[in-house]
């Protein structure tokens, strides 16, 4: 009896110290850790234990970095540090009442050595729409409702520049640093767009025909000008054209006549001096 009941506990003691092996192995497989963080990110080391430890808050990494192996149920939480644009889509009544659709970019940073304070107050990775998106849209809204929908390209850079101190100033105490807001494309109704466009067409058309209205009334003047010209040369010839002149040319035009190896005989009325008669200019 005392042999069957020594094979009995021996068989038990080595099922119990196979099942504390087990679970020695099972437990250092899922209670060690390794946290890391990589670059541009800085990583906020945190336990979160199975059998025994407080938990809580364990330290900082700067990436790229690593925790290092750890008996206690170690994770990370990275939070990237580097700047990042964050675009907002709007669609707001200007004053004038149209509804105009347009973007704002916000680039963003996280202030270095400061992902505790970003995790445990902030929300972290989901502090930009915890803490700065809501107040970013008010303040663009805000702005953007100042102007007629006509004034706001023009006013761009004044509109960018108006949201991004008052977001500096409301970040001005948290670890977020604002580097600049920038206005996206802005997009006009198409009622809008289209009046534009026929508006836009219009005013050529009317530069085109001031065009011609000048090209014309130049014409006209070089027309005018000719007609001077004319007007003053037979001022002139009228001034000179005597009865003698004519007579003495008339003569001349005969000798040529006679001359000619064509002969053509030319009947012409004479006065009584034989030469063509010529009445005179007055």
């Amino acid at each position: 009896m005392r042999a069957r009941n020594s094979g009995m506990q021996s068989l038990v003691n080595n099922l119990v110290k196979g099942a504390f092996v087990v679970g020695v192995i099972g437990f250092g497989l899922t209670a060690c850790t390794n946290p890391s963080t990589p670059a541009g990110e800085e990583g906020y080391v945190y336990e979160k234990p199975r059998v025994f430890g407080e938990g809580g808050y364990q330290g900082t990494m700067i990436g790229p970095a690593n925790y290092g192996m750890s008996l206690l149920r170690n994770e990370v939480v990275n939070i990237d540090m580097r700047p990042n644009t964050y675009t907002e889509t709007f669609r707001i009544l200007a004053n004038d009442d149209l509804n105009i659709k347009f973007d704002f970019h916000a680039v963003i940073a996280i202030q270095s050595g400061s992902v505790q304070t970003v995790v445990e107050q902030y929300g972290a990775e989901n502090w930009y729409k915890r803490f700065v998106r809501e107040t970013f849209r008010t303040y663009v809204r805000d702005t953007v409702q100042k102007y007629d929908s006509g004034e706001l390209k023009t006013n761009r850079e004044k509109i960018a520049q108006e949201v991004t101190l008052r977001l500096q100033n409301y970040l001005s105490t948290t670890p977020f640093k604002l580097a600049n807001v920038v206005v996206g494309n802005i997009n006009y109704p198409d009622i809008v767009a289209n009046a534009v466009e026929k508006k836009l067409a219009a005013q050529q058309l009317l530069a085109e025909k001031e065009t011609q209205k000048e090209i014309a009334r130049k014409d006209a003047e070089i027309r005018v000008e000719e007609a001077k010209g004319i007007a003053q040369a037979q001022k002139i010839i009228n001034a000179t054209l005597t009865a003698n002149y004519l007579q003495h040319e008339a003569i001349n035009a005969q000798i040529k006549m006679a001359e000619s190896p064509n002969h053509t005989t030319v009947y012409i009325p004479v006065g009584n001096n034989g030469v063509p008669l010529v009445k005179g200019a007055n």
